[in-house]
């Protein structure tokens, strides 16, 4: 492909013979980024190392011992914590540049270690006894720490669920836990206003410049977490009677949401946001169109409105670059 470009740019007098041979041996002879490729085995291995880990504990749990299974944990999550620390930078709400890609490994090795302990205490010992909510909030609050001290967007990502989780914990009866019945109905509404807070935190931190790059992973996590829940209780109230909120209300505020995505998509640029709205939103249409129509006209309606609709999504897929860059050629 280069020879050719370059060929054509001769054949037009463009470029003289030196510096064709000269761009052509810069492109034979330049170094291949290897960064994407190193970063995805590297959290791929962290992964599996703590993986491999568990099953290893839980195969040899009756010969190894549980003294020394804690021992082992904790001294691994110390070490990692400690070599995370030796290699910090200051404090600053600004993105730090990294010094260290393996003090952020050695962070992520060390939260997912210490994660097991606290699971390995609860489960062994009853550290925490009844209380699952304190044994979901201390590594919350030790995930944020992390994420804010060390500029972790991956340990900020753990943090969220963590907190999702510790909401849904507090917030569920205790028979929710000792049944495994998780269908409660005023779930969803605590997880929509979770998920708008964790999308307003994100656009606060973007607005006072307040490790404005966190702002992508709130925004990321907390709308799928009300998009999903609103999703959730449309359906759950369209099929039974224990909904907290009547279907097409629901649906409204997927819609809502779903036009807060392509807003922030078009402020932002993002591909990411753009689909995630033409997504939920697209459902969300879908279903006020046949909830809101006559039930005698369904199969008329659909064989109509499905075909059409989706040529709709294939011309917004085929142009999302046009409507991201109108956007940006008018200065938004």
């Amino acid at each position: 492909m280069t020879d050719k470009i370059l060929a054509s740019l001769r054949a037009l007098h463009l470029i003289s013979a030196e510096q064709d041979a000269a761009i052509a041996t810069y492109e034979r002879e330049k170094p291949f980024s290897l960064y994407y490729e190193l970063r995805t085995f590297l959290s791929l291995g962290v992964t599996l190392l703590s993986t491999g880990l568990g099953l290893l504990i839980y195969q040899n749990i009756d010969s190894i011992g549980h003294g020394a299974i804690v021992t082992v944990i904790a001294l691994l999550s110390a070490a990692g914590f400690g070599y995370a620390y030796t290699r910090r930078q200051p404090f600053s709400w600004l993105e730090n540049p990294k010094a260290s890609t393996s003090a952020d490994y050695a962070l992520l090795l060390a939260c997912l270690t210490f994660l097991t302990l606290v699971g390995y205490l609860q489960y062994q010992y009853n550290f925490f006894g009844t209380r699952y909510g304190l044994l979901v909030v201390v590594p919350t609050v030790v995930f944020f720490l992390c994420a804010y001290r060390f500029d972790h967007r991956g340990v900020l990502s753990m943090a969220i669920t963590g907190l999702a989780a510790w909401v849904g914990v507090s917030i569920a009866p205790l028979s929710a836990f000792t049944s495994n019945d998780y269908a409660l109905p005023h779930l969803d509404w605590v997880a929509i206003v979770l998920g708008v807070a964790l999308a307003a935190v994100g656009l606060a931190s973007e607005y006072y410049d307040r490790k404005k790059h966190f702002g992508y992973t709130y925004l990321l996590l907390g709308s799928n977490l009300a998009l999903i829940a609103a999703t959730s209780a449309m359906f759950r109230s369209s099929y039974s009677e224990a909904g907290f909120m009547p279907p097409v209300l629901a649906a409204l505020l997927i819609v809502v949401l779903s036009a807060g995505l392509y807003w922030y998509a078009l402020r932002t640029h993002s591909y990411v946001f753009l689909l995630l709205g033409a997504l939920y939103g697209y459902m969300a249409v879908t279903y006020l169109f046949f909830q809101l129509s006559d039930d005698r006209d369904w199969d008329v309606l659909g064989f109509i409105y499905f075909p059409l609709s989706t040529v709709g999504v294939v011309i917004l897929l085929l142009n999302v670059k046009k409507i991201l860059g109108i956007h940006e050629n008018k200065g938004v």
